[in-house]
């Protein structure tokens, strides 16, 4: 992985997914004890930053393989971003989703396009299952998050950051990353890293969930003790990536855990001053930078806010206790 493929992604995305800005609001910044810039993936297609990994990924498949359709795995926003750019390269995709994924974004998989084939979390074998329609249909797998070219097509978001950081006079301080098995993550640390190198990636988890930070505390890959419960369903991962890893013990600090109150708070905070809708796991590092300051370092804090999926009882649960 290198800023070249990065940069080839981005030539490829061109036209096709939306340049979000970067917002702030003056009363972020007072309850965050310094200036917030706020990078809005949820106002990405499909509702989070999943679309760019996606159609990067579609767009580089040779075209005999690409109109044989695609099989993907997700709780929710990868699925809608696969689903949203095989409907755009006119192609099949099938999104292996688990029984408990939130009913909006199964809805959105399938108003998209896509076949979902369910499974249960606790007990099915997504692999199995996807390597049997594989072979069967001759579709091919877009990993969510260990994929070199899903990788690039997130990083495109960094190349977007350094450009608007520097407009805004930032060069150096703490990017802070929602997290989940680490593409997006590497993807904005290496762009950083070519483009603004003064300023460093934090990846920022729900606590209970943490493996990314306790995998870079550790200097080794380490799981979590569960794979579902909370609200941030989607970041919840089993471990950090293969590929994903080696990149961002490179080049991230450490890693940021915060609780659901705080993804809560944040939800409703985002809403009424920059009027944006973050699902839970879309939050999580704004919350670390509104509420996590001692452990973050620069005058500014960069804060994506990945994805805008959240089911409507959840968004009221946030709005009511903020």
């Amino acid at each position: 992985m290198d800023i070249a493929r990065i940069e080839a992604a981005a030539t490829r995305l061109a036209g096709h997914a939306r340049r979000t800005p970067l917002l702030s609001s003056p009363f972020l910044d007072e309850v965050a004890g310094r200036r917030v810039l706020v990078k809005p993936e949820c106002l990405q297609h499909t509702g989070s930053f999943k679309f760019r990994g996606a159609w990067a990924a579609v767009s580089a498949l040779a075209p005999e393989v690409r109109k044989r359709g695609i099989i993907a795995f997700s709780s929710g926003n990868h699925a809608q971003g696969i689903a949203a750019a095989a409907r755009m390269h006119g192609i099949p995709a099938a999104i292996i989703m688990p029984s408990d994924a939130p009913a909006a974004k199964v809805a959105g998989t399938r108003g998209l396009g896509a076949e979902v084939v369910s499974y249960d979390r606790a007990t099915g074998d997504r692999d199995a299952i996807g390597a049997a329609l594989s072979e069967e249909r001759g579709l091919t797998l877009v990993k969510p998050f260990d994929e070199p070219e899903v990788i690039a097509g997130q990083g495109t978001c960094g190349l977007e950051i350094a450009e608007q950081a520097s407009e805004a006079g930032v060069t150096t301080g703490d990017v802070l990353v929602c997290c989940g098995g680490g593409g997006l993550t590497s993807g904005i640390a290496l762009a950083l890293e070519a483009k603004a190198p003064g300023l460093r990636v934090r990846p920022v988890e729900p606590q209970g969930f943490d493996d990314v930070a306790r995998s870079l505390a550790a200097g080794g890959i380490r799981r979590n003790d569960k794979l579902s419960g909370g609200i941030c369903d989607a970041i919840v991962t089993p471990q950090p990536g293969e590929l994903t890893f080696p990149i961002m013990s490179r080049l991230c600090g450490p890693g940021l855990a915060v609780s659901e109150d705080e993804v809560l708070r944040a939800m409703a905070l985002a809403f009424r001053h920059l009027k944006i809708v973050a699902e839970p796991g879309g939050a999580v590092a704004l919350a670390a930078a509104l509420f996590h300051g001692d452990a973050l370092e620069g005058e500014t804090v960069v804060a994506t806010v990945s994805g805008g999926n959240v089911d409507p009882a959840t968004f009221a649960r946030a709005l009511e206790i903020a």
